[in-house]
């Protein structure tokens, strides 16, 4: 992409049905941050103020997946020299309280992606204050995460397990509440 495009592309405005897919069923205070054209025409992945959605052209049948920032468990960028290439996300569930899982990966397939690589990136990465993986006993392990959360003050921590399978081992679940109030207890004032 030349200087020219970079430019241009910055102060573009993002496509009607994506102002108007956002303002339609957004808060007020959320904004369009950057966009990417779907393959097919089939509509936008769209970065806003408040997750990552995507805006359907009429017709097609994709919805409007919307995963907030904080939900977002990974998101990988393969990129493809004509300015398109394919992210794959995996969105994380709160499957009890503290603890998430993480759901099956969506791949989004763009034909041009524009800045929103980027802005995935730093928005994911600002919402992860601390990241810790710990193994647990006989196998697996356990990530610990504390992220910020819009309209909550405290950080929250929750754990996501290697393996879902060994949420239900007592053992496993008792070493990761302990790392988990390990972790906690660190950071209070002593």
């Amino acid at each position: 992409m030349s200087l020219l495009d970079a430019v241009k592309r910055r102060l573009a405005r993002p496509p009607e049905p994506v102002r108007s897919a956002i303002a339609a069923t957004a808060d007020a205070d959320e904004r369009v941050l950057a966009w990417g054209g779907l393959v097919a025409g089939e509509g936008w992945l769209v970065a806003t103020s408040r997750g990552l959605r995507v805006v359907a052209t009429a017709g097609t049948e994709r919805t409007g997946a919307h995963v907030r920032w904080h939900e977002v468990g990974h998101a990988r960028w393969a990129g493809t020299a004509d300015g398109g290439g394919t992210f794959t996300v995996t969105p994380l569930t709160e499957v009890e309280p503290g603890v998430q899982a993480r759901l099956p990966a969506v791949r989004y397939v763009l034909d041009e992606a524009g800045d929103l690589p980027a802005v995935v990136r730093r928005r994911v990465d600002q919402t992860v204050v601390a990241s810790q993986r710990y193994p647990l006993p006989d196998r697996g392990g356990v990530l610990l995460v504390a992220r910020r959360v819009p309209g909550q003050a405290a950080k929250e921590w929750t754990v996501v397990f290697d393996d879902d399978a060994d949420r239900d081992d007592p053992a496993a679940r008792e070493a990761a509440r302990q790392r988990l109030a390990d972790a906690v207890a660190a950071e209070q004032p002593g």
